[in-house]
C-alpha cells in the first residue's frame, strides 16, 4: 500500500503512453510543438514492469493517457499485458477518440473497460477552431465504435472562455438527455507555456452550472454531493446521463486524490499541478531490482504534496499537459 504523508492511499495511476498528439488544441500545446525522442520515453516492456511493481503496491486502477494514447505503437498489445497483470482492476483511457472507429473494439477485446473522450464543441468550425486540425465528425464515428464495442462512455469538455462557454456547453449538456452518458465540464488549468492564455480562459464551475440551469432547467445534485472521482455529478429532469463538473481551479478536491501520474518519459509526478517529480527511468534502466524500484515508488508517494498552489500563484512551467497526461 502507497500512502502519503496525510493518509491518502494512492492508488490510481495514470500513465501517459506518448507526448505525442494527432491534434493541437489550443489550450493544450503550441501548433508547433516539438515532442521527445521517442528513445527517452518508457518502452513497452519497460511500462509494463512499472504497472506490475505499482500493481504490487496496491494500485490497482490504471488509466492510459498522452499525448494521445491511440497513436502509441502496440497499444492494444499493451492494454492486453496490462490487464493480465495481477493486481489490475480496471483500465481506463482518455482519448480525442480520432482513432477509435478502427481501435474501440480491439482495444475492448484486450481489457479496455472505458474510455473518457474529449469533444470541446460539437459545431464542425468551433471544433477546429479550438483543436486546430480536428474534425468532430471523426470524434463521433470514434463514440459510436466505443458504443459498439461495449465500452462505457464519458465526453469531456474543456471549457475556454469565449470559445465554447455558452452555446457549445449547453449543446453538450443536452446530450444527457438522451444518453446515458456522463457529460464531464473541465475547468482549464494553467501549464508552462501556454499558461497565460488558459488563466485567462477559466471558467468556473458555479458560472457554467448557471449558464446549463437558465437554458435547460435545474440541476439535481447526484450521490448526494459525492463526487466521481473529480467530478461534481449532477442531473437534469429526466435525464438517462449525467453531466460532471471537474472544478481543480475554483472547487479543490485535494483532499479526496487518491492518485499519480506517470509521464511518458518516466517520472512519477506527485500532482498534476506541482512541479516536483521523481526520476523512475534512470535506476530502471540503470539495473535497480524490484525492491529498490518499489523503495523509490513509495518514497516518493509519501512526499506528495497536498494540493495544488494556484491561490497563491504557484504554476506549473516545466511541462504542458501533453507532457504529464491529464
Amino acid at each position: 500500500m502507497a500512502i502519503d504523508r496525510f493518509g491518502r492511499n494512492i492508488n490510481y495511476l495514470r500513465i501517459s503512453l506518448t507526448d505525442r498528439c494527432n491534434l493541437r488544441c489550443v489550450y493544450c500545446m503550441p501548433e508547433d510543438m516539438t515532442f521527445r525522442p521517442r528513445a527517452e520515453l518508457l518502452q513497452d516492456d519497460e511500462v509494463i514492469r512499472l504497472v506490475g511493481l505499482f500493481a504490487e503496491l496496491g494500485f490497482h486502477k490504471f488509466r492510459l493517457t498522452g499525448g494521445e494514447p491511440t497513436v502509441r505503437a502496440n497499444v492494444v498489445d499493451l492494454v492486453r499485458r496490462m490487464a493480465a497483470t495481477p493486481g489490475v482492476d480496471k483500465i481506463a483511457m482518455t482519448t480525442n477518440g480520432l482513432l477509435l472507429d478502427r481501435l474501440a473494439g480491439p482495444l475492448a477485446e484486450a481489457g479496455l473497460r472505458r474510455v473518457n473522450i474529449s469533444i470541446d464543441t460539437l459545431d464542425p468550425d468551433r471544433f477546429k477552431k479550438l483543436t486546430r486540425w480536428g474534425k468532430v465528425e471523426e470524434v463521433w464515428a470514434g463514440i459510436r465504435a466505443a458504443e459498439a464495442a461495449g465500452l462505457e462512455i464519458k465526453l469531456n469538455a474543456v471549457i475556454v472562455r469565449n470559445y465554447n462557454d455558452r452555446e457549445d456547453l449547453v449543446d453538450l449538456a443536452r446530450l444527457t438527455l438522451h444518453q446515458p452518458w456522463q457529460v464531464r465540464f473541465i475547468e482549464m488549468m494553467p501549464f508552462g507555456d501556454v499558461a497565460d492564455f488558459q488563466l485567462a480562459g477559466v471558467v468556473g464551475e458555479d458560472e457554467l452550472r448557471a449558464t446549463i440551469a437558465t437554458h435547460l432547467g435545474p440541476l439535481r445534485p447526484v450521490n448526494n454531493g459525492q463526487l466521481d472521482g473529480e467530478a461534481s455529478l449532477y442531473q437534469l429532469e429526466g435525464a438517462p446521463g449525467t453531466i460532471g463538473f471537474i472544478s481543480s481551479v475554483t472547487h479543490p478536491f485535494c483532499a479526496s486524490c487518491n492518485r499519480a501520474r506517470l509521464t511518458a518519459d518516466g517520472r512519477l509526478r506527485l500532482c498534476l499541478l506541482r512541479e516536483k517529480e521523481v526520476d523512475l527511468l534512470t535506476p530502471l534502466r540503470d539495473g535497480a531490482n524490484d525492491e529498490a524500484m518499489q523503495a523509490i515508488i513509495t518514497d516518493g508517494i509519501w512526499w506528495k504534496p497536498w494540493g495544488h498552489g494556484l491561490a497563491e500563484d504557484v504554476i506549473p512551467l516545466n511541462r504542458v499537459m501533453s507532457e504529464i497526461g491529464g
